[in-house]
């Protein structure tokens, strides 16, 4: 890998600056991933032009990121279903039925959107689509901000998934520490929650300003003078939640069993205990989510078939509507996955990493992991690439200077966490605005301040143990 220095910040950088001044995000994207192929190319734009479409073909080369891509296909097909099927009407009216006794429904939607967030922790996209599509017409109804909506989507559905590792994050996290004899993946994971402050902080962020109604910065015009826009689509049929409930009950079964089956290996040495933690770490996350959905979907069928709210010519009808409903999304993830391939290869996180940390101290290693990875984040789009990078610069840093493993692990997942709820080029972020149809840099506008006073205590509590554990 060539050595770009500094350069290879801009592309990222360039692409974040223009989609918060163009509110295009798909172009901001596409000139970002140019912008950085003209720097590998020796600034031939002719060389960088078809550089930049091999690169937009090249994710696929990745199976991980075909999964993801198909899955949100899946994805958006099981909610139509659902959607179709009268799930999401019956999961409004037993939601509203829940409310007529509140003296607050407002902060009552609020608390039940973040709380289903939480709950689905299985997958961070599974989690935001599902809350935009049950809670939107709820929010709509309630002239509720869009805005509000996508930041309680998208700050319980992270924060969560870090926080409970049976799912596709915790098996890629574990499966970066298999690479360390010294420590045992799932052990690390469990004991690095304690001092995971930002997740931990978000989330009571979360339902804090979702039970009190609080509100500042940009975030409060939006809340003051909702726009309202009532077009919903709704269902020919009555209203059933169950036929919402238990397509996704099914497929947060199902994940954890395709987690252990895709890394199941017999000849793994110790107990069955042993060999069930060893095989989630090893599991494919993205494999089994994609397999999870397909359940779903297959469950689906047949249950609104028994039931008569579908035919199987309505059943691809409807999926491939839903699916088309996604193909924004999955344009938008394919070029997130391509800007994250470039800075791979520009060596945009290893050049942050290795400038902060020339001026590292053991008791600030804690707080400079922390800033390190949400810079990271913040400029490549993605917490996955930045816990790739950042553990194999952040263990063995634990080692050499004494400092809890743990606690290294902790400050580098939180950072990460962190870091992509900041950016607007963050698949995440970008999957938020679709699921609650806000307008996309309105979204990073009205979560930022929320993050930054959040990840300004954790980097506060990260400096105090610092001196605490070292």
């Amino acid at each position: 890998m060539s050595d770009y220095g500094i350069l290879s910040i801009i592309p990222p950088v360039l692409a974040i600056f223009l989609a918060i001044r163009t509110k295009q995000v798909i172009f901001s994207l596409l000139i970002g991933i140019f912008f950085g192929w003209l720097i590998i190319s020796n600034w031939n734009i002719f060389d960088a032009f078809i550089a930049t479409l091999d690169a937009i073909v090249d994710v696929f080369k990745s199976s991980g990121n075909t999964r993801t891509v198909i899955f949100t296909l899946l994805i958006g097909a099981l909610i139509q279903l659902i959607r179709h099927s009268g799930g999401v009407n019956g999961f409004i009216s037993l939601i509203q039925r829940k409310l007529s006794k509140s003296k607050n429904p407002k902060s009552s939607i609020q608390v039940a959107a973040g709380l289903t967030g939480f709950l689905l922790f299985i997958e961070s996209n599974i989690s935001i689509l599902t809350v935009g599509t049950a809670f939107r017409p709820l929010f709509d109804k309630y002239e509720l901000a869009k805005e509000k909506l996508a930041y309680l989507a998208d700050s319980s559905s992270a924060p969560s998934c870090i926080l409970f590792p049976l799912n596709a994050w915790g098996a890629y996290v574990m499966g970066l520490l298999l690479a360390y004899e010294h420590l045992d993946p799932f052990k690390t994971i469990i004991f690095s929650i304690p001092f995971n402050f930002y997740p931990i902080l978000t989330l009571i962020m979360v339902f804090y300003l979702a039970a009190s109604g609080k509100k500042y910065g940009p975030m409060k015009e939006f809340e003051e003078n909702p726009i309202i826009e009532n077009h919903y689509e709704s269902s020919s049929h009555q209203g059933n939640a169950h036929f919402m409930i238990w397509p996704l009950v099914v497929m947060v079964v199902t994940m954890p069993v395709f987690l252990v089956y895709t890394g199941w290996d017999p000849n793994v040495s110790g107990t069955f205990s042993d060999k069930l933690w060893t095989s989630i770490g090893k599991g494919s996350g993205s494999a089994a989510v994609t397999y999870a959905v397909t359940v779903a979907l297959i469950f689906a069928a047949i249950m609104y078939g028994v039931k008569k709210v579908l035919t199987l010519r309505s059943f691809f009808e409807q999926s491939l509507k839903g699916m088309q409903d996604m193909i924004i999304m999955a344009i938008l993830m394919v070029l997130a996955f391509g800007i994250g391939n470039l800075c791979n290869e520009l060596g945009t996180g290893i050049y942050v990493a290795d400038v902060t940390s020339r001026w590292l101290s053991p008791e600030l290693a804690p707080l400079i992991l922390f800033v390190t990875s949400c810079f990271v984040a913040f400029a490549t789009g993605t917490s996955w690439g930045t816990f790739a990078i950042m553990i194999s610069i952040g263990i063995p840093l634990a080692q050499s200077v004494g400092l809890n493993p743990y606690l290294a692990v902790a400050a580098v997942l939180g950072g990460g966490v962190f870091g992509d709820h900041c950016s607007p080029i963050s698949d995440t972020t970008l999957i938020s605005s679709v699921a609650a149809r806000c307008d996309h840099i309105d979204h990073v506008r009205t979560q930022l301040p929320y993050a930054l006073l959040t990840g300004s205590i954790a980097a506060v509590l990260y400096l105090i143990v610092g001196f605490v554990f070292t």
